[in-house]
């Protein structure tokens, strides 16, 4: 079973948490004035990379918090997790560029 470390409870087992998603995506401001390809592409299109990816994630059957982590897409191991907020490690900032 995989083990993935909450950033407030610490490791627990993959079954008490929940994917939520690509990481690192900030919401339009403008949604007004986007146009509905641009809104489609902002709701459903995501990268699907093989490889290191920034991720959201919920304990679910913790604390209940949500929390970002970096995974890789190919082995499963996580390679760092933090809270909603903080800094990203250095390597995530790479990512998202």
């Amino acid at each position: 079973m995989l083990e993935i470390r909450c950033p407030w409870c610490g490791p627990r087992a993959e079954i008490e948490f929940v994917y939520g998603g690509e990481g690192g995506l900030a919401r339009p401001l403008n949604t007004e004035e986007l146009t509905d390809e641009q809104w489609g592409d902002y709701l459903f299109m995501r990268s699907n990379p093989k490889g290191l990816h920034h991720e959201q994630w919920r304990h679910a059957s913790g604390c209940g918090r949500w929390f970002n982590a970096l995974r890789h897409t190919v082995t499963y191991a996580f390679q760092g997790t933090w809270k909603i907020g903080e800094a990203p490690p250095t390597m995530v900032a790479e990512l998202n560029k």
